[in-house]
């Protein structure tokens, strides 16, 4: 199945990294860099999960999940370079469904997306 996701990470590197490599994967990527791009995505296109930096320059991807979650019905991806308890509560908090610190993993985040595709009704190839 192919997702529709939103990657929010401003970054450049990574955020080409990411779009690249979920693009790869077979899914179709919208890339956003501050909170204020992301929240524009979002009132112009559904998504099924959204991957997000915790820190964006004009805000938290926190605030982007919460609004996210609000409009429509996906799942938040949290990346950060912190993996405390304390910054995994707030993100959980906050509307995030999985939480992944940088560098990323990408088995690990493969995985994710499995899941999150397994709970759409679909696999990916």
């Amino acid at each position: 199945m192919t997702l529709q996701i939103l990657v929010v990470e401003d970054h450049g590197d990574t955020r080409r990294v990411l779009t690249g490599l979920l693009g790869h994967f077979g899914h179709t990527i919208s890339a956003a860099d501050t909170v204020q791009s992301a929240l524009a995505f979002l009132k112009a296109k559904r998504f099924d999960a959204i991957v997000s930096d915790l820190g964006l320059p004009d805000g938290s991807g926190c605030e982007v999940i919460r609004e996210a979650k609000r409009r429509q019905g996906l799942t938040g991806v949290a990346l950060t370079a912190r993996g405390e308890e304390d910054d995994v509560a707030r993100g959980r908090a906050a509307g995030f469904d999985y939480h992944l610190t940088k560098p990323v993993d990408f088995a690990e985040l493969r995985t994710v997306l499995e899941q999150i595709a397994s709970a759409h009704g679909g696999a990916i190839a």
